[in-house]
């Protein structure tokens, strides 16, 4: 007696029917994002793992007869031996409490202007936003015009006020406060959309009731407004706070010569990740550039935990389950 062939797509069908409600389910849900897990593996696991191992070796990029493993020497030489680790590393400190604390108050500054209920304001709102639309290399380009030392506007219009020719080096010499100029006008749009966000999300009835209590309009906004939008504050300290240790296009684009040739940035703003980039693509030392990253990943994660833990002392979360 010759036994009977069941076709595969039977057999499919039988273990499916044998699958619980729960196995199905996960089954489809694997199936489902396997597209993203895959990529997730592929461009994110996989380079970390490979970034993580190549901050143990003396790579270059490109030859692999010289490749040979140095452990935690990168590390050693980038906390103790290069004084330009430590030199940007300052630089880039200075930067963040420069630009951070300007970005913050600016940005909210305009968005408890533009919350108010006046005749236009969605244009207002429209082109406070468009310079964080603009690509970095216009802007660049157009802020040079700006901000150069001989023929610049902003010289020309200081010498107008003072009386006599001015010649500041705001790409130079001041070229600290010459990027923070650039950086603050060309974030205040996404810094002042997000306030407005949380400033909308504010009950009215409380400014009524405040309002009522007889409190004026800085009272209100100390002990209503403030209080409340702390959350946000809080969220956009962080992103700056994040943003300001990554910053690396804006001084590279800022002091860029010619269409394929870039000079190294002046001290000023020789910040972290100005010196990594010299380190990776303009020396050739992968491996020890990567140990640079690793080591300022490390110290923005210890930093970011530091404001974290200190929320608890000046964030109001208007929840059962939040701090107050």
């Amino acid at each position: 007696m010759v036994a009977e062939v069941v076709p595969k797509t039977e057999q499919t069908q039988a273990k499916r029917r044998h699958l619980t409600r729960s196995q199905r389910r996960t089954v489809t849900f694997y199936t489902m994002v396997s597209p993203w897990l895959i990529g997730f593996i592929l461009l994110g696991v996989f380079p970390l793992i490979v970034g993580v191992l190549t901050s143990f070796t003396n790579y270059d990029g490109l030859n692999f007869d010289s490749y040979k493993w140095v452990g935690f020497g990168n590390y050693t030489r980038g906390i103790f031996d290069d004084p330009d680790v430590i030199f940007s590393l300052k630089r880039t400190v200075v930067w963040g409490m420069l630009n951070l604390p300007l970005w913050l108050i600016i940005s909210f500054s305009l968005a408890m202007i533009l919350n108010q209920n006046v005749k236009g304001r969605g244009l207002f709102r429209t082109v406070f936003y468009l310079p964080s639309l603009i690509p970095i290399t216009a802007a660049v380009t157009a802020w040079r015009i700006i901000l150069e030392r001989n023929f610049g506007m902003l010289n020309y219009l200081i010498s107008q006020i003072a009386g006599e020719p001015v010649a500041i080096g705001w790409l130079s010499d001041y070229a600290m406060p010459g990027m923070t100029m650039i950086a603050v006008w060309g974030g205040l749009g996404a810094g002042m959309v997000i306030f407005l966000a949380g400033l909308q999300g504010i009950p009215t009835a409380l400014l009524e009731a405040a309002h009522i209590d007889g409190a004026n309009t800085w009272q209100s906004f100390r002990h209503v407004t403030l209080p409340l939008m702390t959350p946000v504050i809080f969220f956009q300290l962080i992103l700056g706070l994040i943003g300001a240790f990554q910053q690396l296009n804006l001084p590279l684009v800022l002091t860029r010569v010619g269409i394929t040739t870039a000079s190294v940035p002046p001290r000023p703003i020789y910040l972290y990740m100005i010196h990594t980039y010299q380190q990776i693509f303009v020396s050739g030392r992968f491996g020890y550039g990567t140990a640079l990253l690793w080591l300022l990943f490390v110290g923005v994660l210890l930093l970011t935990g530091i404001v974290f833990w200190t929320q608890k002392y000046w964030v109001y979360y208007d929840s059962p389950g939040g701090d107050s």
